[in-house]
């Protein structure tokens, strides 16, 4: 596992664990690929978002979670917000919510 997976909070932690018990059988699948692959893995697994942000692509019998994640130096993966998708785009509130803690995570 070359790329360790990092929260940017217990918060965020705690909402992956709170994911339908399908969606986080896939989210855990999806985690395993990432460690081992980086930013090698594309779709349909994960998409990159544009400046740096990216979106892992959980899917279960129950619905579709996103997982949005960033990289640090050193090969970390940080997981910066997850939420249940309930439309076909991102609503603007969820890539918001991701983008600002990019932000604060580069300022580390």
């Amino acid at each position: 596992m070359n790329w360790p997976i990092v929260y940017y909070s217990e918060k965020v932690r705690l909402e992956i664990e709170a994911l339908p018990v399908g969606i986080r059988a896939a989210y855990a699948r999806l985690a395993g690929l990432l460690m081992e692959f980086g930013l090698a893995l594309r779709m349909p697994h994960t998409r990159a978002m544009g400046d740096g942000l990216f979106e892992l692509r959980p899917r279960g019998p129950e619905g579709i979670a996103r997982v949005m994640y960033c990289t640090r130096v050193g090969r970390r993966i940080v997981i910066l917000h997850v939420f249940i998708k309930k439309s076909q785009k991102t609503p603007k509130k969820d890539l918001d919510i991701a983008r600002r803690r990019q932000r604060e995570v580069a300022k580390l």
